[in-house]
């Protein structure tokens, strides 16, 4: 695959970037800097990137449907919106936990924000275990909880069909799946579709593109990959110039471009000379395959 090409668009590093999606409206990238609690956008127009800053850990942002976005800041679903740069609440959950806060989250193909939480970190990857939860955020903005005991909630996305949700938890190494009803937003038959190798490292941020396969960002495996979830191969292996790739989407004017998302936090000095573009955001052209769009909140 020489035609693949791997370019940093946005270089003021993040300390943990994630969630990259891609605004159809605005002709730009949307992403979170989670532990530099900033909301950001970035235009291939301009090639710069807005920001604003927010008063905790903002772990995921979403598209809504009336407009501006949703995000997971802390532990609360919020709304926000972009111009007055207003941050409002909407619903908080793990009420009864003093540290957790929410990570990964990503709008499910009928308008519902899924999204999961972990306790804080002691440092990257290191925390208290079985801490956090599965929870959505329903259009009529209240809250579903789906299941607990997850170390760090992650990487989620729905099969073409809508009837399969796939879903990470970081530290359990795997990719796996559920039975979904698109109906009702109910997930069962839980199993795992594909464990990492060990130079993969930690399954992270994950999309999925037009022809069914998963791809997925590798924590301190300076990788995304791509997967089969019907018969758990990987396909293709695509290596980045820095260790802590986080998250990927497809964007661009007609989701042919993949971005990912990386971060810096938990590398010295002499790491960060040797991979200067650590915290970037990447282009990657050339893949030969297309996303699909998100799904935007539809409360």
């Amino acid at each position: 695959m020489s035609s693949v090409r791997i370019e940093c668009v946005a270089k003021e590093g993040c300390r943990v970037g994630e969630s990259p999606v891609w605004d159809e409206k605005e002709g730009a990238l949307l992403y979170v800097d989670i532990t530099g609690r900033k909301v950001c956008r970035w235009s291939p127009v301009t090639r710069q990137a807005q920001a604003i800053p927010v008063d905790a850990p903002v772990s995921s942002v979403a598209l809504r449907k009336s407009g501006d976005y949703v995000i997971t800041l802390g532990t609360r679903f919020a709304a926000l919106k972009w111009k007055e740069e207003l941050v409002t609440t909407i619903t908080e959950v793990d009420k009864d936990k003093a540290n957790t806060r929410f990570n990964d989250g990503k709008v499910d193909p009928a308008g519902r924000y899924f999204a999961g939480t972990m306790a804080e970190e002691i440092r990257p990857a290191v925390l208290e275990r079985h801490q956090g939860s599965l929870y959505t955020l329903l259009p009529s903005l209240s809250v579903v909880k789906h299941f607990d005991q997850v170390d760090i909630s992650n990487g989620l996305d729905w099969s073409l069909d809508h009837k399969t949700f796939f879903y990470i938890d970081s530290l359990s190494y795997s990719v796996d799946a559920f039975d979904y009803d698109l109906q009702t937003g109910k997930i069962g038959n839980r199993r795992s579709i594909y464990k990492l190798e060990k130079e993969e490292s930690i399954p992270d941020g994950m999309c999925i593109d037009t022809e069914g396969k998963l791809w997925v960002a590798c924590y301190d495996g300076g990788r995304v990959i791509r997967l089969d979830p019907e018969t758990g191969k990987r396909l293709q292996t695509v290596k980045l110039p820095v260790d802590k790739t986080t998250s990927c989407c497809f964007g661009g004017k007609d989701y042919s471009e993949m971005y990912v998302t990386s971060a810096s936090d938990g590398m010295d000095k002499e790491w960060l000379s040797r991979q200067p573009q650590a915290g970037g955001i990447f282009k990657i052209t050339g893949l030969g395959v297309k996303g699909v769009p998100p799904y935007p909140f539809a409360g």
